[in-house]
């Protein structure tokens, strides 16, 4: 077995790029998500590492004497983080001409040759799904005998070997926990509509939903809702709680668990008994009875993708969801004592200046208690960038592709309509975080929250000065022509 390195690379400071994260990208406030995508195959390999640098605070320099110490680096890369990646793949090999390095994530599966011919040092890429492909390369397989890799022959051209089967028995992969515990300190990981410290784990791969922006079901993890057994989950929250009893929350990250409501409500019953704080993704069609299951068994709070107030907007993206549905749910989540962060998209196929302010009118309708605002993010794979394509949306580009985050790691609006500006559209994010934010109701309910939690108090005040600073100084993209 080869001497394994799984690597989340160093990169723009504050940087949540994560194998976890729905956005590559510096948020409002300090971000960082699980890379459970790594620590899963990680988990499949003996005595293997696993290094998440940017919540660690590791540097280039430090991560690069590692090189010496392993057979085989498997590097964690994105769209916009492509080209730093690969610079780190160099300065590893540079340290050791010896080591294997191979690369994983939605950017290669998507473009596995571009990428092999854009990074000299990577030996191969992992498409799809790659926790067995990865498994396999580290018990020293040839490369021309391993799934759903393409790799640089010895011509230096690029082989694609066959695609691997799609993993159907989700209980074939071993638990994650254990690698957290080993290689990972869940006081790194902050998300500011979670408790602190959480923990997040995945129950099952896939996503029935289109929608055409989204960057993991179109990539890596398919458009089927591939699930755990509810006995391999309650398993390893059990081991979860042992291993970290500091953990106040526990995150369920499927893309949406909710879409099998049988298996979440026997889920549900579950940590009940074990006595788990708990929270997921959910859709905003999730009837009554469901919530107050999930509710009554410990649920606190779903992230939730509305995305839009423009009921044209969510039919051009194929959301599946009409808006009335989505106000139905915010009214019960609301009866019922659920917290909602909800999370919007600002510049989808269809967007105006007068759905950015239908939708701004929207959120504060439901009133989440918080929310997130990001602009349209073409990623190659999805259909929206397809569309983006045909359509000459996508102006401005570099040797990479689309532009996705400027040179300090923030959301840079990539996609322009001859009716709607980048700028404009990028502009409108602020506007939209402040007249939601800078309310006197929600003023007043984000303080009384603080009154009857003191605990959070000093978390609160510094995400509050990271947000102001954020809003102050957000970098621009160009003007649009």
């Amino acid at each position: 077995m080869m001497r394994t390195l799984f690597l989340n690379p160093p990169s723009f400071e504050g940087f949540d790029g994560g194998a976890g994260a729905r956005y590559q990208a510096r948020r409002e406030i300090r971000s960082y998500w699980y890379p459970t995508w790594l620590a899963q195959p990680a988990a499949m390999v003996p005595d293997s590492r696993l290094v998440d640098a940017p919540p660690a605070g590791l540097t280039l320099d430090d991560v690069v004497p590692l090189a010496h110490r392993h057979d085989l680096a498997i590097l964690h890369t994105s769209s916009p983080t492509f080209a730093g990646d690969v610079k780190v793949a160099q300065a590893l090999r540079d340290h050791n001409p010896s080591l294997l390095i191979g690369m994983v994530g939605p950017k290669v599966a998507v473009e596995p040759e571009r990428s092999l011919l854009g990074a000299p040092a990577v030996d191969f890429v992992a498409r799809e799904e790659f926790d067995f492909t990865v498994a396999e390369v580290a018990e020293g397989r040839p490369l021309d005998a391993v799934d759903g890799i393409s790799f640089r022959g010895p011509r230096g051209q690029v082989v694609h070997n066959p695609d691997r089967a799609v993993l159907e028995d989700m209980d074939r992969l071993p638990f994650v926990t254990p690698v957290y515990k080993r290689d990972l300190r869940p006081e790194d990981y902050y998300i500011g509509y979670l408790l602190h410290p959480y923990l997040s784990l995945y129950t099952g791969r896939g996503c029935r939903s289109r929608c055409t922006f989204c960057l993991w079901p179109q990539t890596v993890g398919g458009h089927r809702y591939r699930t755990r057994s509810v006995g391999h989950v309650l398993e390893e929250v059990a081991l979860a709680r042992q291993l970290f009893p500091q953990v106040k929350e526990l995150f369920f990250d499927d893309d949406t668990f909710t879409d099998d409501r049988p298996r979440a409500e026997a889920i549900a019953r579950g940590l009940s008994r074990l006595g788990i704080t708990w929270s997921c993704n959910a859709k905003a069609n999730v009837p009554r009875e469901t919530l107050k299951v999930l509710k009554d068994n410990g649920l606190r709070l779903l992230l939730v993708g509305y995305e839009s107030g423009s009921q044209q907007v969510l039919n051009n993206v194929k959301k599946g969801l009409k808006v009335d549905r989505a106000r139905r749910f915010a009214k019960d989540c609301r009866e019922l004592g659920i917290t909602v962060h909800g999370t919007f998209i600002l510049g989808l196929p269809g967007e105006t200046r007068e759905t950015i302010q239908e939708t701004i009118r929207f959120a504060r309708e439901v009133n989440p208690h918080s929310l997130q605002v990001s602009v349209a993010a073409p990623y190659p794979g999805t259909e929206l960038y397809r569309q983006a394509k045909e359509n000459g949306w996508l102006p401005a580009q570099d040797e990479e592709g689309v532009a996705l985050v400027s040179e300090q790691g923030t959301q840079l609006a990539a996609l322009t309509y001859p009716h709607l500006g980048r700028t404009e559209i990028l502009d409108s994010v602020d506007t939209f975080y402040r007249r939601f934010y800078f309310r006197a109701g929600k003023l007043a309910e984000m303080s009384a929250e603080m009154v009857r939690h003191p605990e959070m108090t000093g978390r609160r005040l510094r995400e509050g000065v990271e947000f102001v600073r954020f809003l102050g100084r957000r970098d621009r993209a160009p003007a649009a022509p």
